[in-house]
């Protein structure tokens, strides 16, 4: 079983588990993660198969039905009620789409949110669907009491990001959710910035969708979406074919009759490489534990800004104490070139996000796992600090 101190004090071990490392330093988990080792072996393992055999072999299918139940693992719901689709924006956009709107409804959603929770939501205004666009302080802080004070007897769901991309502000998800059942009014969230990361449960949530390629350390387009299992004869597929239509010996019927659980969201061949990668990362999480993973990135962000405040950078989103707060970390510089030190960075091997908000201002983002090292941390600032 691998731990975070076995792994933090032997860096041949790291190195193995992270072969990223040897010659580079990533610090861009918020985009498109890296793989780790275990996750590609995976990968090719399943692809070796490929060639001897059928793609949809016996112990490549168990594994599938395996990743239904790790995944629920991690957010706390049940097997069934887990769909094994990607990337995020499809499973909000099955939301979007799927649900029984009527014209005056309304949604509460946040416009400065990364567009894949953005959009699904927007275009239901052709229905007729009314959008309540939240106003926050400050990036990103929607709190309980902005939600609420949105809420009308027309809100018929509040759409939110469990993490905002940007900010890395790190909403109340209970107390929202909480909230908002107790109204009757249906939580969808995004939450491809916290799982892997930060607990992020769905005991209070309707909703769920994240790709893995970023906190759960797995591959582009492999993802779970959560349906509550309450609401999944009222969330109505809009993608449909063989494999979430009963389709008995493959011909088709006079009349649709969904599968149950997560597979009536699920409409034809999976992307079974990505879903045993995915499950691979899933599996290294929970191995490692998730309340050490979060600690560890608080820590390297709080040595990050421990860095990086006297180089005279200003920070977007919480500080490391708060309770808001994640392991994005994103600055500016009132008188630096954000896109000359990205630039330098990338030259030293450090690999960050250079990101603009609507003002076209530009940002620099970092957003390290819990794989690195707090001297990793250090020589960011270093590097920096030694810029011509």
């Amino acid at each position: 079983m691998l731990t975070l101190d076995a792994l933090l004090s032997d860096e041949a071990l790291r190195q193995q588990e992270f072969p990223v490392i040897k010659d580079s330093l990533f610090l861009a988990h918020a985009g498109v993660t890296i793989l780790p080792r275990r996750v590609t072996r995976t990968m090719q393992d399943y692809l070796e198969q490929c060639c001897l055999r059928m793609q949809e072999y016996p112990e490549a299918w168990k594994a599938v039905n395996e990743t239904r139940v790790v995944a629920a693992e991690l957010i706390g719901a049940k097997a069934s009620e887990i769909a094994l689709i990607g990337p995020t924006s499809v499973g909000l956009s099955l939301v979007a789409n799927g649900l029984p709107w009527q014209s005056g409804d309304e949604v509460v959603c946040y416009l400065d949110d990364y567009p894949a929770n953005v959009y699904p939501w927007t275009d239901l205004e052709r229905h007729g669907v009314v959008l309540k666009l939240l106003q926050p302080a400050a990036p990103g802080a929607i709190t309980p009491e902005l939600v609420e004070a949105s809420l009308t007897p027309k809100t018929k769901l509040v759409a939110l990001a469990s993490c905002h991309f940007l900010s890395g502000y790190r909403i109340e998800i209970d107390r929202i959710g909480r909230m908002l059942r107790e109204r009757g009014i249906l939580f969808c969230l995004d939450a491809i910035q916290t799982v892997g990361a930060f607990e992020t449960r769905v005991d209070h949530i309707d909703f769920l969708s994240a790709d893995s390629h970023k906190w759960m350390l797995g591959p582009m387009s492999a993802g779970i979406f959560y349906v509550r299992e309450e609401l999944q004869d009222m969330l109505r597929p809009s993608l449909l074919g063989s494999w979430n239509v009963r389709s008995p010996n493959f011909i088709a019927q006079e009349e649709i009759a969904f599968e149950r659980g997560g597979r009536r969201y699920e409409p034809g061949a999976l992307n079974i490489s990505g879903i045993l990668g995915m499950k691979a990362g899933i599996d290294l999480i929970l191995e490692v534990g998730l309340p050490t993973i979060s600690a560890q990135l608080l820590k390297l962000k709080a040595r990050l800004h421990a860095g990086l405040q006297p180089l005279g950078f200003t920070f977007l989103g919480p500080d490391p104490h708060s309770i808001n707060a994640s392991c994005i970390t994103t600055v500016q510089h009132p008188q630096r070139s954000l896109a000359d030190i990205s630039a330098h960075l990338t030259a030293s091997n450090i690999t960050t996000s250079l990101r603009h908000n609507r003002a076209g201002e530009p940002l620099l983002r970092f957003s390290p796992h819990f794989y690195n090292t707090e001297a990793e941390m250090d020589r960011v600032a270093q590097v920096i600090g030694g810029m011509a």
